[in-house]
């Protein structure tokens, strides 16, 4: 198991045996009379489908969180994934949204592409709108798994808590709206519910940790801070991700082309690929 996170000193603060029924034993077939009529045939059952979880409705999720005092807050708290088994690293790369949020790092992407590596991206919904084309495009790509990042990129939180001067949302209703109008929107567009939920700065209560959960997502934290918040350059990025311990979930950003976190991944990745480094999306390892 590696450190929960790792950053160099200029990152911002930022993870039943199946039971198969026995085989019908088989009746030998009794001897009928000559001209007696044989049994009809047993009627085919078609198998039952299999019905999604049922996930609780916006009120039933309010009611029960409704009260509940926070006691944690930050990026490393219990419930919040930060590592993966194996010693993979898990590349995951945000798109904010919002002023100054909304661009696309293509050459970015095209290193991931031309080199085979997989990725988790997760989308804010502001984002999503501001890009529909590259949005169609990664989400027809295999090599990338698309997560949830808010509805407006904010700290999760039931109390209103701030990280680097963005207001948290600020009860449980907000926390709720920060989660499923962003899971409704991918849900429409991809056909699929996301698996996975980062929140505006990846920090959270544990109040609101709780809450993600309620939705079927799991909660992707770091081990390691890949570009600082974007603002690492090229070759800050490049050592840094070079340094991640085996079983790490990595985290940078793909909506800032002219930061260095493009060209300091099209440094490092091809040296790990050639070394042998193991890559994988969130849900093929956690």
């Amino acid at each position: 198991m590696v450190g929960r996170r790792t950053v160099l000193a200029a990152a911002l603060g930022l993870a039943a045996a199946a039971c198969a029924a026995p085989a019908a034993r088989r009746v030998p077939d009794s001897p009928s009379a000559p001209g007696a009529p044989s049994a009809p045939p047993a009627p085919s059952r078609s198998p039952s489908p299999v019905r999604p979880p049922v996930q609780p409705d916006r009120e039933q999720v309010l009611a029960r969180y409704a009260g509940r005092v926070p006691q944690q807050w930050g990026t490393d708290l219990p419930g919040v994934v930060a590592t993966v088994p194996g010693g993979a690293l898990a590349l995951t790369f945000d798109a904010c949204g919002g002023p100054g949020g909304d661009g696309y790092d293509a050459a970015l992407i095209g290193t991931l592409r031309r080199l085979a590596v997989p990725a988790t991206l997760f989308l804010n919904a502001r984002w999503v709108d501001a890009n529909p084309g590259p949005f169609a495009e990664l989400a027809a790509d295999p090599l990338f798994e698309l997560g949830n990042h808010g509805t407006a990129h904010r700290p999760l939180s039931v109390t209103g808590r701030s990280a680097y001067g963005i207001t948290g949302t600020a009860d449980p209703a907000a926390a709720y709206e920060e989660v499923a109008g962003n899971r409704a929107k991918l849900t429409a567009l991809l056909g699929r519910a996301p698996g996975w939920f980062r929140s505006g700065t990846a920090h959270y209560d544990e109040v609101a940790v709780a809450l993600v959960g309620e939705s079927g997502e799991r909660v992707a934290g770091f081990a390691v801070n890949g570009d600082g918040g974007a603002t690492f350059t090229p070759g800050q990025v490049a050592a840094t991700v070079a340094a991640a311990p085996p079983g790490s979930i990595v985290i940078s950003h793909f909506n800032h082309p002219d930061a260095g976190t493009g060209a300091g991944y099209a440094q490092v990745l091809p040296r790990l690929v050639d070394a042998g480094r193991h890559f994988v999306r969130l849900s093929d390892r956690a």
